[in-house]
């Protein structure tokens, strides 16, 4: 069968592949779509999971599909389920390093008999739809570690998958006043049909005076703070971090949840003056039983930009490249 790749920095190919054969406490999972994610971009880049290695290093780990032979060990999964995977859990790193990969026909979920790989879901989700489960789980655990109650303020930095994901937990936790941030208009629109209340585009003006605007104004000393009371900094982008920590109010909850490669700033003077609450989010929790409920509730369908066969994935991997273009590109498989 076809698998993507990595052979080296920028290297990338479709390789001819044996196909996965289960053992007893495995599965093999026919894949309907998964997407591109921004670390898939990072480890193309860097040729590898930390570099070159001298194997090939399959990627893809943001899927859904129908679970196609189950090992005899395997209990409560049975063939013919429609599925999507948590890529890590039961000690597995399916596309993030492991010799499985999503983007192919065909994957092996290793040791799934422990029963917290394999995630059923409804007849009538669609599986492009189904494929963001990981990413909103991403998105859910950085909502989630702000703590947030209904009623309250809150801004994403960034409306890629991540902070559009991040909008969609906040809406299911209860926040309603969601300010979204981001260079992409495109991205922006999709943030307000998620449900953000307004979004702002750094190069229309000043953000921090627009959120003040929005979310009221608290006095530190004499001086303006933004009213929000969380702030998810999804962008990436180094310089959010500085501007966050400078004008946000006393006792704002901060929650990163993107990756920042480089070393950033930080002035702890004003952490402590505003006892403001700093809080990293990596991954997900292994129960994925809210996310899976957002997805059967809300239409994230908006968060799905672009589609392509695997045949096409250099293709699909030009548009993930360019931020500006959309949202979540899908590498999807024809049944």
């Amino acid at each position: 069968m076809k698998q993507v790749n990595i052979h080296g920095p920028g290297v990338v190919s479709i390789d001819e592949v044996p196909e996965p054969e289960p053992g007893p406490r495995d599965a093999v999972v026919k894949v309907s779509a998964c997407g591109i994610c921004g670390s898939d971009v990072g480890y193309i880049a860097a040729g590898g999971l930390m570099g070159p290695s001298d194997q090939p290093m399959p990627i893809g780990h943001e899927f859904s599909g129908t679970v196609e032979a189950v090992g005899s060990e395997v209990r409560g999964i049975e063939v013919g389920v429609r599925v999507v995977v948590n890529p890590i859990s039961d000690e597995n790193s399916i596309g993030n390093g492991a010799p499985q990969g999503a983007f192919a026909p065909r994957v092996l979920v290793p040791n799934a008999a422990a029963g917290h790989s394999l995630h059923p879901i409804s007849a009538d989700l669609p599986m492009d739809v189904a494929a963001l489960a990981e990413p909103l789980s991403v998105g859910l655990q950085g909502v989630d570690q702000t703590k947030p109650q209904a009623g309250e303020r809150a801004v994403v930095f960034g409306a890629g998958p991540i902070g559009l994901a991040a909008v969609a937990g906040l809406r299911f936790r209860g926040v309603e006043d969601i300010v979204s941030v981001d260079l992409s208009a495109r991205r922006l629109e999709i943030a307000r049909k998620l449900g953000a209340r307004a979004t702002l585009n750094p190069a229309d003006g000043d953000v921090n005076e627009a959120l003040r605007e929005l979310h009221g104004s608290v006095l530190l000393y004499g001086a303006p703070m933004v009213g929000s009371d969380i702030l998810i900094e999804a962008s990436g982008a180094g310089p959010v971090i500085e501007q966050v920590l400078g004008n946000a109010k006393p006792d704002a909850r901060f929650s990163i949840v993107a990756l920042h490669r480089n070393p950033v700033p930080v002035n702890f003077m004003l952490v402590m003056m505003k006892q403001l609450q700093i809080v990293g989010s990596m991954g997900y929790p292994e129960d994925w039983s809210d996310a899976l409920r957002i997805l059967e509730t809300a239409d994230l369908s908006p968060m799905v930009t672009h589609r392509f066969a695997l045949d096409a994935f250099h293709e699909a991997l030009d548009v993930a490249r360019q931020p500006a273009l959309g949202a979540k590109v899908m590498i999807v498989n024809e049944d």
